[in-house]
């Protein structure tokens, strides 16, 4: 647990206000030094294809050469481990083991790119250029570090059911600001979206029609209704709020899924 928490904090310490474009060309040169010179051939001939190329076909080739640098990029950060290390730390202790390989490093980062500039007006980024910042700012893996374990934490609750939601929000300190930040826009969105549709509302034995239901949805679905109802800087925040102090958002696993349901409903 120290360790994990000393290389959060070390990692915090080097992050600097430093444009990564000041640094794209050292940057490009360290991972060129890394890449085998055989992918390097290949990297170099996507590079002649590019230029060589009609212009209606050289997106084509620039998405090829930004994806198979970008796969390079991602198993350095595999190896690093950094990520990895922090997020199922802190994740374990919210029962989620979240075991982050290969490929689902790179869906994160994928999530984490899209997010940035979801409701951006700004023109966002190549994803190459984002996946260099990313490999060379502490500061952002960081805040990806966070990013991933807020939204695993967020995906949990979108598969709570409201009664559950009512025990997690009974354990914290500001329930208020709690209800409105989480709790609220994840049942709105369990109703627009027709996971959780209440009848009857205003009669107390019809709450058990749907307030004991537990939603089920998909991984694809889960990931949507994330993106569209939170910001990136929510998700990051709650991440970043958890591996800054644990005990900033209570849990009790047993008292939030393994009560008896039926006690709501003695009169």
């Amino acid at each position: 647990m120290q360790g994990v928490e000393r290389e959060f904090r070390s990692n915090l310490e080097e992050i600097k206000a430093i444009s990564a474009l000041e640094k794209i060309t050292l940057t490009v040169r360290k991972i060129a030094d890394k890449i085998p010179l055989e992918r390097r051939m290949h990297i170099l001939s996507l590079c002649y294809l590019t230029c060589a190329a009609p212009t209606e076909k050289q997106e084509g080739f620039a998405k090829s050469l930004d994806d198979y640098v970008a796969d390079h990029l991602v198993e350095i950060l595999l190896r690093e481990r950094t990520v990895q290390r922090i997020a199922s730390y802190y994740l374990k202790n919210f029962r989620i083991y979240k075991r982050l390989t290969r490929i689902s490093l790179k869906v994160y980062i994928k999530h984490f790119y899209f997010h940035s500039f979801q409701n951006s007006h700004t023109e966002p980024d190549s994803y190459l250029e984002f996946i260099l910042r990313l490999l060379h700012n502490s500061g952002l893996r960081i805040n990806f570090c966070s990013y991933i374990l807020g939204f695993e934490v967020i995906k949990m609750m979108f598969e709570m059911s409201w009664l559950q939601h009512e025990r997690f929000y009974q354990l914290q300190k500001n329930q208020e600001i709690f209800i409105d930040t989480y709790i609220k826009p994840i049942q709105q969105a369990h109703r627009v979206n027709g996971i959780i549709v209440p009848k009857h509302e205003n009669v107390f034995f019809a709450r058990r029609d749907y307030f004991i239901q537990r939603p089920h949805i998909s991984e694809e679905k889960l990931v949507a209704l994330v993106q569209s109802t939170f910001s990136k800087e929510a998700v990051t925040n709650l991440g970043f709020s958890i591996i800054r102090n644990l005990n900033s958002l209570a849990f009790d696993y047993d008292y939030i899924f393994n009560s008896d349901p039926e006690v709501i409903f003695v009169v």
